[in-house]
């Protein structure tokens, strides 16, 4: 048990109380929320507060009488830990209390894939997508690119295939995933076959050896199952009659797919070309031979490709296109249809000038609608070239009139606005610059189910210290899905053995001092050891410093709040274990200061280094939304810039009102916006600055404050630490 407890001990900030879950679930109320069940146990829905916010969420309950267990519990917890991609499903807490093994993820409101098989209202261009997302989240596991160890899910199936409001796909359950090395070409791992029948690789079946194009066949069993609308096995009292898959190959082998593809007349037939290029696709994944097989890769690639031809083809676009820019202005000149094309990717202007209209590099529309003269209070924009399905924000394209508000305001917009009928207003803080010299300022998020989309926006003036700009109008843009990136401090939190073949040339020289700082001082151990430790991280300076080496042999180090000098009218010294220093500072007031010194011996000379604010948010949030005042202390004029403890949330507008509204994901990846760690705590970058070659000491003294005087009361900082950028 303590063994249990020590391993658990790195996902403190998953951990969700058992009384929390109860009462999100009413007692694991099996009429009101139970949304499903399997051989693990019961999957109840409710709304639940996790590291990251609170929202509605899918609450797994293990059974161990069900064959589910602690081994398959842990496994759970850390491939999802670990493993991170908008195709895979996210981890958002787990319950580890008396018998009670709980795991709680994002809520994927569709359920499973294998109940809408057979659906009337899901068009072939959303059967692609979904087979597409299955195929890129199955890629980030088969082919990490060294970014972390390979993974083979070994359980790939409809049932474990999550779809969410927007159709996307996510793959789910890990608990039977084993892991390879990720610098090997190939991984073969030996092992007790398992899996779903139907699904299963026929030679791991028989040899128990397992590799990567395990999950291949079971992939190419999905894109035959979504192709012929149905399940690959008929059960009938727990038992497994039929199974289909070898009467599909042979179907596809006598070019009779016609014969069991899935036809439903409220949908667009799929198109021929497209059924071509998945259908083979599809078959060349059952191969006998797993050499035969395709790489992932090639998967995605020709998944893209039958995509994109049914796109075209349910849209007609090449004659929608030609229809549609007869009002462009000046008139269009082109004498084919990739001459088009080229011309749309770079933009035309529509309708008397008043829509600019574009494709992206996915082929998605993009538009813009210019604003009437008197019309910046209020706004009706009516679209006409959405692309169904997509996602899009909606944005103010605005520039400063005075460029002294352009440089006081960088990122900070504070515009109040709100939907014709709405009685509350939303705060849009946040605005950031774009390649076109234009500011953007995010105001919705919504899917499109039609081309024509009609709003009207009431905009109830500024509370900034500028209200003078130049209004565009307003543009509904795809949203950008930004994938996680590991960062270095993920990256150290992950490394379980050190073999870096260049370790020698990455040790710093003055190693010998850096570890007489620390407990190490006076033991005698090697250089390769020496390296191992510090690449880790070690505690130095009496515990009040961190100091480890980044991937590329850069220093990094960290200072507890104490250590950084930061200065408040009144403190708290919080004793915390998940804290590096054993120690954190609690804030009371409005307002506090970062004093100290950043020592040469801690930093790489002629390295530009980011400074971040290491903290924790308190249970109660609502005073943290706006953004935070940053002025460097070293200079006598108002320097300043801004922010945000919590991420700025935008509307979302959803066609249930009972749905989320808000949706913080997919920013752009600008300064002075929060991120959750590996280690549970937040981060902020907070500053900035270069060394060079001769540095000694740097001086670093900022001033925090609330913009609107709130107090920052609760709010935990660990302390400040620097990385290079």
């Amino acid at each position: 048990m303590e063994h249990l407890q020590k391993f658990l001990h790195q996902f403190q900030h998953l951990k969700i109380p058992l009384e929390e879950i109860k009462s999100a679930t009413d007692n694991f109320n099996d009429e009101k929320n139970r949304i499903g069940v399997g051989g693990f146990g019961k999957v109840y829905k409710g709304e639940v507060s996790h590291s990251k916010g609170r929202n509605m969420a899918a609450i797994k309950r293990l059974n161990q009488k069900f064959g589910q267990g602690l081994p398959e519990f842990l496994k759970e917890i850390t491939m999802l830990s670990r493993y991170r991609h908008e195709n895979l499903v996210s981890l958002l807490g787990f319950c580890h209390e008396g018998d009670e093994m709980i795991l709680v993820y994002e809520y994927a409101s569709r359920g499973s894939l294998d109940r809408h098989l057979d659906s009337p209202h899901l068009t072939w261009t959303q059967r692609l997508k979904i087979c597409l997302d299955v195929a890129k989240g199955l890629s980030h596991l088969h082919d990490p690119r060294e970014t972390h160890q390979r993974l083979i899910h070994c359980d790939i199936k409809s049932a474990n295939i999550l779809l969410d409001d927007q159709w996307r796909a996510k793959l789910s359950d890990f608990g039977l995933s084993k892991m390879g090395p990720a610098n090997e070409q190939e991984s073969v791992i030996i092992t007790c076959a398992s899996g779903t029948p139907g699904y299963c690789d026929l030679e791991y079946a028989m040899t128990s050896t397992l590799t990567k194009e395990s999950d291949v066949y079971s992939l190419g069993v999905v894109l035959f199952e979504v192709l012929c609308g149905t399940l690959c096995c008929t059960y009938e009292n727990g038992r497994v009659p039929r199974i289909l898959v070898p009467a599909w190959i042979e179907n596809y082998k006598q070019n009779k797919l016609n014969d069991i593809i899935f036809k439903n007349p409220t949908i667009q037939p799929l198109d021929q070309r497209s059924l071509e290029t998945f259908s083979g696709i599809a078959y060349q994944c059952l191969k006998e031979s797993r050499e035969d097989r395709p790489k992932i890769a090639e998967i995605v690639t020709e998944l893209e490709t039958a995509l994109r031809s049914q796109e075209l083809s349910e849209w007609n676009m090449f004659s929608y296109y030609e229809e549609m820019t007869k009002t462009a202005e000046p008139p269009l000149k082109y004498s084919n249809k990739d001459e088009l094309l080229k011309l749309l990717s770079k933009g035309v202007l529509l309708n008397g000038g008043k829509t600019w209209f574009s494709l992206n590099e996915k082929g998605e529309h993009c538009e813009m609608i210019s604003f009437a003269k008197d019309a910046m209070f209020k706004t009706r924009v009516e679209t006409q070239f959405l692309s169904p399905g997509i996602t899009y924000t909606v944005n103010l394209v605005f520039k400063f009139i005075f460029l002294v508000d352009e440089a006081i305001n960088c990122h900070l917009m504070s515009l109040k606005y709100k939907l014709q009928g709405e009685t509350k207003s939303s705060v849009s803080h946040l605005a950031y610059k774009t390649e076109d010299g234009w500011w953007r300022s995010e105001l919705y998020q919504f899917t499109s189910d039609e081309r024509v989309v009609a709003l009207e926006i009431l905009f109830d003036g500024f509370y900034g210290s500028f209200t003078m700009i130049q209004a565009h109008g307003l543009e509904f843009r795809p949203l950008e899905k930004v994938e996680h990136k590991v960062s270095e401090e993920e990256e150290k939190l992950d490394v379980q053995s050190i073999s870096d073949v260049n370790w020698k040339e990455k040790l710093p020289t003055d190693y010998e001092d850096i570890m007489k700082l620390s407990e190490y001082s006076g033991q005698w151990i090697t250089k390769k050891e020496a390296y191992s430790i510090i690449r880790k991280g070690l505690l130095i300076s009496e515990g009040q410093k961190w100091f480890s080496l980044d991937k590329n042999g850069k220093k990094c180090h960290m200072l507890s709040a104490r250590a950084a000098g930061i200065w408040v009218q009144h403190e708290d010294r919080l004793s915390l274990p998940e804290s590096r220093f054993g120690e954190a500072m609690v804030l009371r007031f409005w307002t506090f200061s970062i004093v100290c010194e950043i020592q040469s011996q801690l930093v790489s000379s002629q390295t530009t280094y980011a400074s971040y604010l290491v903290y924790k948010l308190p249970e109660d949030q609502s005073g943290f939304e706006a953004p935070m005042v940053v002025k460097d202390g070293e200079y006598i004029d108002d320097y300043y810039w801004y922010i945000y403890l919590v991420r700025p949330q935008t509307p979302v507008i959803r066609p249930k009102a009972d749905e989320n509204t808000h949706n913080p994901l997919y920013r752009p990846e600008i300064k002075g916006l929060p991120r959750q760690r590996n280690d549970g705590w937040m981060e902020v970058q907070i500053w900035e600055f270069r060394t060079t070659s001769t540095t000694e000491k740097i001086p670093m003294c900022l001033i925090l404050s609330d913009k609107g005087g709130k107090k920052f009361s609760g709010l935990i900082i660990q302390g400040i630490e620097f990385r290079p950028i």
